[in-house]
């Protein structure tokens, strides 16, 4: 399990860095891409906001998890 976390850490970091550039290329560019500029300035914001609240989500979940099941083999 923790060795998919480093893997997917990795590829959220290609990713991000990957959209950073391509948010200065486009701001490079000019007015011509000014749609696509926007698109990914979004994307280079919502992205680590969404990645963040998964994270957050699968959190409270797991723990959330983790007590109903020591809960159950207490009642055992």
């Amino acid at each position: 399990m923790k060795r998919l976390q480093q893997i997917l850490a990795v590829l959220g970091i290609v990713l991000l860095v990957g959209l950073y550039l391509t948010t200065l290329v486009l701001a490079i560019l000019g007015k011509d891409f000014f749609p696509m500029f926007m698109a990914a300035l979004f994307a280079s914001m919502a992205l680590p906001i969404l990645l963040w609240i998964y994270s957050f989500v699968y959190k409270l979940l797991k723990k959330r998890s983790e007590r109903t099941s020591q809960e159950n083999n207490f009642l055992q």
